[in-house]
């Protein structure tokens, strides 16, 4: 847990994507209007995002430690054509090159994240701090700062370094929170003065759940809307209900309110009862901890992607039984005519989107919400610019999420995922999220920009969607630009082993 200290001198996400109990929200009230036509609030924020792992590379470079993920791809089978994030998009190497495309893009923030062992090692501070690791981030910082971009820094984004791993046992020890916390502290000195917005966590329940129940797998599903198959039936209502409670809410209500909640007290409870167990699975915070931990976040982030149907299902209880997936008692559904360009659990539902949104707000009094993660795969081989699928999901979801600020909801800020195509965890990279295509085959990385670079910049340049006509002709004028982009990658595929000094050009702006 973080030090209150920290809170008095920079802004702290958490990304926990916080849902609660849902006394306040009609559940039977789902909006499907027609597009809507206007503007953002003047002050939002437009940006994108990556993590350390996925786009760094040099995993032994200059003093870096293993993390968990160096040492988990390394082993066969178990990644897709087992392949690493050893080089990834070479991000080290190419601060200047990214910043530039951020710069052309016109964006006012871009979300990275630190990783821990670049920085410790051994993620033990008093074993050894790595200047390298600092200036690395110290340039990077420093370079969005030159050129009018917010940094917005996550702490965790899933590189626990190896050693606390085998030394405890990873994030099931407590001494773990000590050694999170002397990282984070680090991080404040050595950045604070320049950083003022800080994601504590991305998506825990990846953490805890792929982590550590069904393997160290998985890309992060944060902030799914699950929405009741019947919203005339009470049990879907609470089977939905119960759906948002355990996925996100396991994290956010003991934020908000002090404690896990009481939809998962008992269920939980209950089930470790039939186990024939003496108390239940789900821990319990004491006084000291309800009190602490209570109105930790000043701002909340959420990362949201797809949508699931939920339904009723009681799960059999028995001694060997008890699970994540068994304890909620429901069924998650999908509708064979949602969109599903990519990965198999992604579907586009844009209208999820301000349902999870104002679910948000009527929950938690209207915070201050960053939209930290969204976007859309693909899942082919990428030799076609021209992501019609992307423009059109980006369109549709930031227009949602236009509505739900008429709607009332407080949101700050939106970041587009991901900035660069990037080693996807256990699909490695045969899935790809990026408005840049990186190619991989090539040892210099090259970016080229998707037809969605150019509509995206057209959304943040006009900060929003001013009319009709104006958005329709951003379509075709995106997809005529980037067959000019087809051109280079397909020679750059052809020449892919050409000089290095070739691809010292600035391909991205062609």
């Amino acid at each position: 847990m973080l030090t209150r200290c920290a809170f008095s001198v920079c802004h702290v996400f958490v990304l926990v994507l916080c849902l609660s109990s849902a006394e306040d929200f009609d559940w039977t009230k789902n909006d499907h209007s027609s597009f809507y036509y206007g503007t953002f609030p003047a002050e939002f924020s437009w940006g994108a995002g990556s993590s350390a792992y996925q786009t760094e590379g040099a995993w032994d470079k200059d003093g870096k430690g293993l993390s968990i993920w160096d040492v988990f791809s390394h082993k066969k089978g178990k990644i897709q054509h087992n392949e690493t994030g050893d080089s990834s998009c070479e991000g080290y190497h190419k601060i200047k090159d990214d910043v530039n495309l951020m710069k052309e893009l016109k964006l006012n923030h871009y979300r990275f994240s630190i990783s821990w062992p670049r920085l410790i090692p051994t993620g033990i501070k008093s074993d050894h701090i790595n200047e390298r690791g600092i200036q690395y981030y110290d340039e990077l910082i420093n370079q969005l700062l030159e050129n009018k971009i917010t940094p917005i820094v996550t702490l965790y984004h899933w590189d626990l370094p190896q050693v606390l791993q085998e030394k405890y046992g990873g994030w099931q020890n407590i001494s773990m929170v000590n050694h999170f916390n002397e990282y984070a502290n680090l991080c404040f000195e050595k950045f604070g003065d320049r950083v003022k917005y800080w994601i504590t966590f991305n998506n825990p329940w990846s953490i805890a759940v792929e982590g550590y129940e069904t393997g160290l797998v998985g890309i992060s599903l944060s902030g799914d809307w699950g929405e009741p198959v019947d919203i005339s039936n009470q049990k879907d209502i609470e089977a939905a209900e119960r759906y948002v409670q355990f996925y996100l809410g396991w994290f956010a209500t003991p934020i908000f309110h002090g404690d896990y909640p009481q939809v998962m007290k008992d269920f939980i409870g209950r089930k470790s009862v039939q186990q024939g167990l003496g108390m239940s699975r789900l821990p319990t915070f004491s006084p000291q901890e309800k009190s602490y931990i209570k109105s930790t976040c000043d701002f909340l982030g959420i990362g949201h992607f797809t949508t699931r149907y939920i339904t009723q299902k009681s799960n059999p209880s028995g001694r060997s039984s008890g699970s994540y997936f068994t304890d909620r008692d429901l069924a998650e559904l999908v509708d064979p005519r949602w969109p599903d360009p990519g990965s198999e659990w992604l579907y586009s539902v844009p209208w999820g989107f301000r349902r999870l949104l104002n679910f948000v707000k009527t929950q938690y009094g209207n915070p201050m919400i960053y939209v930290t993660e969204n976007g859309v795969s693909e899942k082919m081989p990428c030799t076609e610019l021209c992501d019609d699928w992307r423009i059109q999901y980006y369109k549709d979801y930031i227009n949602e999420m236009l509505k739900a600020i008429k709607d009332g909801v407080n949101v700050k800020g939106y970041t587009a995922w991901s900035l660069l195509d990037k080693f996807e965890w256990d699909e490695g990279y045969s899935e790809r999220f990026g408005l840049y295509y990186v190619d991989f085959r090539n040892k210099n990385k090259p970016r080229y920009p998707k037809a969605s670079v150019q509509f995206y910049k057209r959304i943040i340049g006009f900060n929003g969607f001013p009319n009709q006509r104006e958005v329709e002709n951003w379509r075709r004028k995106a997809v005529e630009t980037c067959t000019s982009s087809n051109q280079l990658l397909a020679a750059g595929q052809f020449l892919y082993n050409i000089p290095d000094y070739v691809y010292q050009l600035s391909v991205v702006n062609s």
